[in-house]
């Protein structure tokens, strides 16, 4: 017991000095973290670890032995320093490739691309085109005028059992959107007759074996091209589609993706396209790349603002614009109301051109009337027998 205490009076306590600490419990909490944190970006540095602290694999890897010559010889042109730079040299392209510029469809922007020798990658599919009609591009083979000047609109035509009568009226037929139900197209290659022309649109995974099958059945088609209507994004006709805002490198670029989408087709056609077909700047350019093809061009009729009769003629394009459109609602009533106006059309100028879009109903009613109008003076015609007549009237 300390002295002051035992001179303490009895039932009082000794004053007793507390002693103040130099800094705070916080202030010492917060000084060990920050140490800690230091140490641990020390030792980041120290150690020179980039993955920081992260679960790093690490694998050994070597060449693939069954890497084919040509795929080595682009790994080392990239590996190897150029001689003059002393940057990575440029890849050397596979033996029988092509480097060509490409604008991409999206962004505007422009670059080379390696196009790999035909067949190289992918096992080609079932075609129904000539090789001599095809030219290699970005995304596929495209349509293409042959060297001895052999067009795809008259080779892949098919030929007209015209009847004796010159003077019979002549009714052309497309039936679009073919290749998006598998049991509608199916009942259309079945029932409806070889000179019905079929168009189809360019988003089925079998579009080759589907023109292939159409030629077979003696059926002329067309590709349909979705172009943008006048209430676009909220009516959208599907991926890559024409627009007004691209440039014609942008538009022509979605052109060829499209293009390359099957093979042995006639002519290009539009899936909708309101606002696209009344714009001139915007639609010259795709019709003069049609043109340029040895390709064909119909207007499905469904905008009265389409300047397409305008350009075609400016652009040397054989097309052809439907005289009456029928959509893939219409009830069998509308179907036989629509082709009575179209035998009515053919009866006052001697030709009509009729375009639906397939669904059940359409199919049925139209096999029903073609086995029927030959009887009542009318001659069922493909659509290449129009684009020919109409070029040469114009």
């Amino acid at each position: 017991m300390a002295a002051d205490d035992l001179d303490a009076p009895l039932g009082k306590k000794p004053n007793r000095k507390k002693v103040k600490l130099p800094v705070r419990l916080p202030q010492v909490v917060a000084g060990l973290l920050g140490l800690s944190v230091m140490a641990v970006g020390g030792w980041t540095v120290v150690a020179s670890d980039p993955y920081g602290g992260e679960p790093v694999a690490i694998v050994a890897t070597r060449m693939n032995s069954t890497a084919t010559a040509s795929d080595r010889n682009v790994a080392a042109a990239a590996a190897t320093p150029d001689q003059q730079t002393g940057k990575p040299g440029q890849p050397v392209p596979p033996p029988g490739s092509k480097v060509v510029t490409v604008t991409d469809g999206s962004t505007g922007k422009t670059q080379q691309v390696v196009l790999p020798p035909r067949g190289a990658s992918e096992p080609q599919k079932k075609s129904a085109a000539d090789p001599a009609l095809l030219e290699d591009s970005p995304h596929g083979p495209i349509p293409k005028i042959a060297a001895d000047g052999r067009k795809p609109s008259l080779i892949y035509a098919k030929a007209s059992n015209l009847p004796a009568d010159k003077d019979a009226a002549r009714i052309a037929i497309v039936v679009g959107g073919l290749g998006v139900s598998a049991s509608v197209t199916a009942e259309a290659m079945e029932k409806l007759p070889g000179a019905v022309t079929f168009a189809f649109a360019p988003y089925s995974a079998n579009l080759e074996n589907l023109a292939a099958n159409a030629g077979a059945h003696q059926h002329e088609f067309l590709l349909q091209t979705p172009m943008e209507p006048f209430d676009y994004p909220d009516n959208d006709p599907g991926p890559q589609t024409l627009l007004t805002s691209l440039s014609p490198a942008q538009n022509i670029d979605r052109l060829q993706w499209l293009m390359a989408r099957m093979q042995g087709y006639i002519g290009i056609t539009n899936l909708m396209g309101s606002r696209f077909t009344a714009s001139d700047p915007a639609l010259s350019p795709i019709l003069r790349e049609i043109a340029k093809r040895g390709l064909i061009y119909v207007d499905d009729g469904s905008s009265a603002r389409s300047v397409v009769s305008k350009i075609a003629g400016a652009q040397n394009l054989p097309f052809v614009k439907a005289d009456i459109a029928i959509g893939a609602a219409s009830s069998p009533i509308e179907v036989d109301q629509a082709l009575a106006r179209l035998e009515l059309k053919a009866r006052e100028s001697g030709t009509a051109v009729g375009f639906a879009q397939a669904s059940p109903a359409v199919v049925a009613r139209i096999n029903e009337w073609a086995m029927k109008i030959g009887g009542r003076g009318f001659v069922l015609v493909p659509i290449s027998t129009m684009a020919s007549a109409k070029t040469k009237s114009s």
